[in-house]
């Protein structure tokens, strides 16, 4: 079952919007519109609210992969391999994604968003890494060596058969601004070859270190898995953040 959050933390009487995009907006829109909920939620245009979407191939570099002398060769490989190529705004190194991957935004207003920064990768790691689970992955929170993108609050699975096979599932990012926040995850559930092989080429031009063994697709670890399945499993995961309420993407549009 998925892991709930603890009762003190949960805020009283939240509802949490939650917003299925079926079609992407294209892959730096998809980026950006991540960006304009978070501009509406600090001007208080926008109540909590999820986003969750399947995005089409992308990489998203960090700004600092973006000042590496080998970038240019970095982003011609993933256009030879079909993945657009872009720099976020969030800090890490390299990322990939594409439609066998769900991307989830959760944006809030608050009026002092840098309060609890930190906590919020464990406790929205914790959660994704419980939705997992909920489904049959041996997820848990936690950086594994030689990672892409590494970061502390990774979710990660393993092998059953195999404990030392440790393959990266979930990403998390965080921009904080005044008056509000977005927090980012990218859950790779299909398909997990053309990701390796893009972060492989990517890395190399960028002459990082990395071990392409750690990264794979929940479905690597649990065959037949699909997105939806996921999708379903982190809404339910969520609703023991807050009241989950159904809402229409189209409206985020007008």
């Amino acid at each position: 079952m998925a892991q709930a959050i603890p009762d003190h933390q949960i805020p009283e009487h939240k509802t949490l919007t939650v917003v299925r995009q079926k079609e992407t907006l294209g892959a730096a829109e998809d980026l950006d519109f991540g960006l304009e909920l978070l501009r509406r939620a600090r001007t208080g245009h926008l109540g909590p609210t999820l986003r969750l979407y399947r995005p089409r191939p992308t990489v998203a570099f960090g700004q600092r992969d973006a000042n590496l002398p080998g970038f240019a060769v970095a982003a011609d490989a993933c256009r030879e391999r079909g993945f657009e190529p872009l720099v976020r705004k969030a800090g890490g190194r390299a990322a990939a994604y594409h439609e066998g991957t769900l991307v989830i935004d959760h944006v809030e207003p608050h009026p002092d968003a840098i309060v609890r920064a930190k906590a919020r990768f464990s406790e929205f790691g914790e959660l994704l890494a419980g939705a997992l689970r909920s489904v049959g992955v041996h997820a848990a929170v936690g950086e594994i060596p030689g990672e892409y993108c590494p970061g502390e609050f990774s979710v990660h699975g393993q092998d059953p058969d195999f404990p030392a096979h440790q393959i990266k599932l979930i990403g998390t990012a965080q921009r904080v601004v005044s008056g509000g926040w977005l927090f980012s995850s990218v859950v790779v559930v299909e398909n997990s070859g053309p990701i390796r092989e893009v972060l492989t080429a990517s890395y190399a031009a960028l002459g990082l270190d990395w071990d392409p063994a750690t990264a794979g697709a929940a479905n690597d670890l649990l065959p037949h898995l699909d997105v939806p399945a996921v999708e379903e499993a982190v809404i339910k995961a969520y609703a023991d953040y807050a009241e989950i309420v159904d809402g229409d993407f189209r409206s985020l549009l007008a």
